[in-house]
């Protein structure tokens, strides 16, 4: 029976090693998530090994996303969100077509022997991005409903689509046989976005309507997350990520009388256990040992990574024109890779595609994105410029 109730051990270690990294963070000025990470990394295989990441906690952990970025559609404007399509679009693209064809250079530059097949899938590697690091440091900043985040959101989104769009297509370049058909994803795809659009506005319109029987016994709270989950594995069947399905359930509850209420007890649930247990966990999957064996690697791969996004991103930003410091902090915010692109990576080593070189110089790119990210938000937005976003919020509530 005591062998069997470790778990309870791990989690009141990581929750207990979450609160603390959080406050030394905050103490230093800088968003709780980074120290959140560090910790993850001091438990985990890279220092001293006292958890590890089992499959119970890498549950949890993937709740914790879900439940982030649900809270961050429950704090997105819809009308922002669809004025904001055309330069979510610029961004997202050049943040898929800058860190494809560095990742394609990186490879073949610093790694002799690399084939192109090994180069082209390095590419569909490195333009996924991960916004859940992201979201979380921009509420904790305060800059998660301004224009540059709902443009951050909106490119997450569409660069999301993007990279399964072209991870089939190479994939069928290379082997033909692991592939579906590129007319059948494009189908998936678009099958989910019809899906999702329909649901939203039915179940805006009930819950609207009928909103005084839904709010009794707690039934909203029940309500938000049966369809966060379902939204969730129906976006992860049909072959777009669990959390854009998250984030659309939060949009569509955002249209709702209900928006405040649920965005309230969702994160009482959310911060207290699940999304701690998301950015430790982060740490955890990470051995950095392994990385100083393929050092030169590593660092070309970090460096098409992070300045594929700067100059991608902040060329479609300034295109949509955002001005240069928000074109920064935008192409910043769309630096971190994590789940997405350690999916891929898994599925590159397992069909032979890459080498295990490769697959530790992603895990360390995957490790520095996320870890400089918050820092570097915070550097770009400054403590002026959270003051001046509180400022426009309260306005447009006052109006």
């Amino acid at each position: 029976m005591k062998g069997d109730l470790t778990f309870l051990l791990h989690i009141a270690l990581i929750l207990l090693f979450a609160n603390v990294g959080g406050f030394i963070s905050r103490k230093l000025k800088q968003p709780a998530v980074l120290g959140q990470i560090v910790m993850g990394l001091l438990l985990g295989p890279s220092v001293f090994n006292l958890i590890k990441a089992t499959e119970g906690i890498a549950h949890m952990a993937e709740i914790g996303v879900i439940l982030l970025m649900f809270i961050a559609g429950l704090e997105t404007d819809l009308d922002d969100l669809k004025a904001s399509s055309r330069s979510s679009t610029l961004i997202a693209l050049g943040g898929v077509a800058f860190p494809f064809g560095l990742g394609i250079l990186a490879v073949l530059l610093s790694k002799p022997e690399a084939t192109l097949n090994e180069g082209l899938f390095l590419g569909v590697i490195l333009t996924a991005t991960s916004v859940s690091i992201t979201v979380q440091a921009l509420r904790e900043l305060g800059h998660l409903r301004t224009r540059q985040g709902i443009g951050i959101l909106g490119a997450a989104i569409i660069d999301d689509v993007a990279g399964i769009i072209l991870l089939t297509l190479i994939i069928g370049m290379i082997s033909p046989t692991q592939s579906e058909s590129i007319f059948l994803v494009l189908g998936k795809i678009s099958l989910f976005f019809v899906f999702s659009i329909g649901f939203g506005v039915i179940f805006s319109k009930i819950l609207t309507k009928y909103s005084n029987i839904v709010s009794r016994d707690n039934r909203v709270l029940t309500a938000a997350l049966i369809f966060c989950f379902l939204l969730a594995f129906v976006a992860e069947e049909l072959g777009v990520a669990a959390i854009i399905g998250a984030y659309f359930t939060g949009v569509v509850f955002s249209t709702t009388p209900h928006r405040n209420r649920v965005s309230h007890e969702i994160q009482s649930i959310a911060y207290a256990l699940f999304t701690p247990i998301f950015f430790i966990n982060i740490g955890l999957e990470v051995n950095i040992n392994s990385a100083f064996g393929v050092l030169g690697l590593s660092g070309a791969i970090i460096l098409a990574a992070v300045l594929g996004k700067i100059i991608g991103c902040g060329i479609g930003a300034k295109l949509s024109k955002f001005t240069n410091r928000e074109a920064l902090q935008v192409s910043i915010g769309m630096i971190p890779r994590a789940e997405v692109a350690l999916i891929v990576t898994n599925l590159g080593l397992k069909n032979g595609i890459i080498d295990k070189d490769i697959f530790t110089s992603v895990i360390l790119m995957v490790l520095v994105s996320t870890v400089i990210t918050p820092p570097l938000l915070k550097l770009a937005f400054g403590d002026k410029g959270k003051k001046e976003s509180r400022k426009e919020e309260c306005v447009k509530g006052v109006v």
